[in-house]
């Protein structure tokens, strides 16, 4: 019985410790909704300049130091999911994203977006660092043009340069192990 309840407290421990921001309550005209841990990354979108499209941030978790995150100024309702958002805006921000992250790591790029499971920001976000190669898998789909880049229904998303366009792996939770911390 000893061994049966270590084993469940590792297994328990493994977890991803995510947080349900599927019903954010962050709302900027509130400030005290934006006091919220998981509402930190809307109170920096709130910082930016109005004209700001989109903003790109260091990643302040000191276990992930090679890291940048690329957000945009605008705010949706819940957990601000990416398919939420209209996809000229979508395609905006990945251009944006891509050229942050050519900017910071060349061709060695990945960009990563969490499944709603495991965010623990309401604030949509992208994760730009450098591709972990042994990341990579025979499951993805080939897209030649960002544009072209779908907004998963569940799950995340990570993305990464290959000849002639890119490899966009769906299908996943934590997305952001494919880049190095």
């Amino acid at each position: 019985m000893r061994l049966l309840m270590k084993a469940a407290l590792c297994l328990w421990l493994a977890a991803p410790l995510g947080a349900d921001v599927s019903q954010c309550a962050c709302d900027p005209s509130k400030p005290e909704t934006m006091q919220a841990r998981n509402c930190s990354l809307c109170a920096e979108a709130e910082k930016q300049p109005g004209g700001a499209e989109f903003f790109l941030l260091k990643d302040i978790n000191p276990r992930k130091p090679n890291r940048w995150l690329a957000l945009p100024r605008a705010h949706r309702p819940g957990a601000h999911e990416l398919r939420d958002y209209p996809k000229p805006v979508r395609d905006a921000l990945w251009r944006f994203a891509v050229q942050a992250a050519r900017e910071k790591f060349g061709d060695e790029w990945g960009i990563a977006y969490n499944g709603s499971e495991v965010r623990t920001q309401c604030h949509m976000h992208l994760h730009i660092g450098r591709f972990v190669r042994a990341a990579e898998t025979g499951r993805f789909l080939f897209v030649r043009r960002l544009e072209d880049i779908p907004a998963p229904e569940a799950g995340g998303l990570w993305v990464h340069p290959v000849a002639g366009g890119y490899h966009v792996h769906l299908g996943e939770q934590i997305t952001e192990t494919a880049l190095v911390r």
